[in-house]
C-alpha cells in the first residue's frame, strides 16, 4: 500500500441555469476569466477540466473534473466559488463525487487497473 499523498479526483456535476444560458458566449468566457481563473491561479495544486454533458444527460449539463493531492487547496477553491455567481446563480451543483484512482488495487499492492505492464 502506497504511503504517498494520493491525488484525488473530484467530479462536480452541475446544471446550467437560465441566467447562464441568457449570457452571450463571449460573456460566459469573460465570467470564467474574471472569476474562475483567479481561483485556480491562487491554488496551483488544483487542476480543472470542464466537460459538456447536456447532449447526453438530462440531469446535468456539465462535469467539472478537479484533480489535486492538496485537499485544503480544493476546499479553498470551492469556498471561492461559493462567493461568486457561479454557485447557484449560473450553475446548480447537482453532486460532487470524490474519488481516488485505483485505490482498491493500491490497497492490496496489486497491479493498477489500466496501468502499463
Amino acid at each position: 500500500m502506497s504511503t504517498e499523498p494520493q491525488t484525488m479526483t473530484l467530479f462536480m456535476l452541475v446544471r446550467t441555469t437560465p441566467a447562464w444560458l441568457a449570457l452571450a458566449p463571449k460573456d460566459r468566457f469573460a465570467f470564467f476569466d474574471a472569476h474562475i481563473d483567479p481561483l485556480l491561479a491562487a491554488q496551483p495544486a488544483v487542476k480543472l477540466r470542464f466537460y459538456d454533458a447536456e447532449f447526453y444527460d438530462a440531469r446535468v449539463s456539465d462535469v467539472l473534473v478537479w484533480e489535486t493531492a492538496d485537499q485544503a487547496a480544493y476546499r479553498a477553491i470551492v469556498e471561492g466559488l461559493r462567493e461568486t455567481p457561479f454557485w447557484d446563480h449560473y450553475f446548480h451543483i447537482v453532486d460532487i463525487i470524490p474519488a481516488i484512482e485505483n485505490a482498491y488495487a493500491d490497497h492490496y499492492d496489486a497491479k493498477l487497473i489500466g496501468a502499463a505492464a
